[in-house]
């Protein structure tokens, strides 16, 4: 132990065989010993002692938007990374689409990687796209890092990411499960979307009568029996329908490789509370009403959900359409990058989950669905990325306090459990009590030995 530079002491350290007083022991940006918490600290180690705070390790997001290039205005590297550290996200997977050009080449991730570089408060990886055209650059993406490759079934959007055909979606998911990628899906069918009631005007009710569960059902039913037939490893990105747990878990019964996310709005809001006109609550799919944020949570307790991630889409105020509220005009995201560890304790609380549920949550399930070996537990030979919570203490959620570039967000007003108090990355302090140190985020490929200064 005598190479150890740092020892951070909690009475309350989140380790994957749970909470206990510790005392953590890093070298070199490496945990090295997790170690009794009267243990002595060695001669010339810093030691940090946070008291009854909770040392939790760093979160993995692997749903972020940041949209830059070509989109600064709605997000960039710079702000959605210090928003991630101040709300204690160590490592970030960008997603390939509101950026210009989208990750859909590797020339593409090179710009993409070129536009982040230095810019970066976290760690911060990156998708690829799969997009009609592109099969012949999935296997190239790989190559050069990518964690897996996102789809739309419908329209994303953004008319320069298209959605995948039936066909094209076979295509794709071959092509992938050929080289042992991840496809990452949002699914719902354009069919059934585009029979429903169109959006329009300011009730929320409308809005969600356009997204019907069963679009989402029948989307995640096909990826299904497609992912079987072809023996593919697919991600169900932002489940919000809990009708579909049952069909992914007999999945999973039979050896098919599906695994599925949801996200803090799912599981902390509802749709009998959203105001009309209150565009902030827009995301596709929808959030959807108590009984159905009631199943989710059954799903995640229960190992359905793998994890909990943001999906931050954020975009500027305009396009929110503040002016008169219309839900079939306003972009559709939430901006909860910086929110979602004390949203989400502050319903796991409530129903009686602990810590070390939303660590494996929201950093061990993350992890491990993109493969981050050295991230997302407190344990030795893990990167020393920590978040240091108050999970007693209360705040009440003020937008001009947000990192984000667009301080817009589904939470404004809310009194959330949870302050997070510092942020570490590779056992650097990246962020205390919300102030930001300079970058210090890596760009990380998929694999460790990828990595890019």
């Amino acid at each position: 132990m005598s190479d150890v530079e740092l020892v951070l002491r909690s009475t309350r350290v989140v380790t994957p065989e749970g909470e206990r007083p510790a005392a953590v022991a890093v070298s070199a940006g490496r945990i090295t010993g997790v170690l009794p918490y009267e243990a002595r600290v060695p001669g010339g180690a810093r030691l940090v002692d946070v008291g009854d705070d909770a040392l939790l390790p760093g979160l993995v997001d692997t749903h972020v938007h940041v949209n830059d290039p070509g989109r600064t205005e709605w997000e960039g590297f710079e702000t959605a990374t210090r928003a991630a550290a101040a709300g204690g996200v160590t490592t970030l997977i960008d997603m390939p689409l509101n950026s210009v050009p989208p990750t859909t080449t590797p020339a593409a991730l090179a710009t993409k990687r070129g536009t982040a570089f230095g810019k970066v408060h976290v760690d911060v990886g990156f998708w690829g796209g799969a997009v009609p055209g592109n099969v012949k650059d999935l296997q190239p993406l790989h190559d050069a890092g990518v964690f897996g490759f996102k789809c739309f079934l419908l329209h994303s959007g953004v008319d320069e990411f298209p959605q995948l055909s039936p066909a094209e979606l076979q295509a794709a998911m071959g092509e992938i499960a050929s080289f042992g990628g991840l496809l990452i899906v949002h699914a719902e069918d354009p069919e059934l979307i585009d029979s429903a009631p169109q959006p329009h005007g300011p009730k929320y009710a409308d809005f969600l009568a356009s997204r019907p569960r069963t679009a989402e059902n029948t989307a995640i039913e096909g990826l299904v029996a497609l992912a079987r037939r072809l023996d593919a490893r697919v991600h169900v990105l932002h489940l919000s329908s809990s009708d579909a747990l049952p069909l992914i878990a007999a999945a999973r019964r039979d050896g098919v490789r599906v695994t599925a996310e949801s996200c803090p709005h799912y599981l902390t809001l509802t749709a009998e509370e959203v105001p009309d006109g209150a565009t902030e609550f827009k995301c596709c799919p929808p959030i959807r009403e108590a009984d159905n944020r009631d199943a989710l949570w059954r799903g995640l307790a229960d190992g359905t959900i793998d994890c909990v991630v943001s999906d931050h889409s954020p975009a500027t105020v305009e396009l929110k359409r503040p002016e008169g509220g219309d839900f079939g005009q306003a972009w559709g995201g939430i901006s909860s990058l910086q929110l979602s560890l004390p949203a989400i304790w502050t319903e796991a609380r409530r129903r009686g989950h602990t810590l070390s549920d939303v660590a494996h949550w929201m950093s061990t399930g993350p992890a491990r669905l993109v493969g981050l070996s050295r991230k997302g537990a407190i344990a030795p030979g893990r990167d020393a990325d920590f978040a240091v919570l108050a999970p007693e203490e209360t705040f009440t959620v003020d937008p001009a306090a947000l990192h984000h570039r667009n301080q817009v967000t589904a939470y404004a007003g809310r009194t959330l459990h949870g302050v997070v108090r510092a942020t570490w990355l590779r056992g650097q302090l990246i962020a205390d009590h919300g102030v930001t140190a300079r970058p210090r985020g890596r760009l990380l490929a998929r694999e460790h030995d990828k990595e890019h200064a």
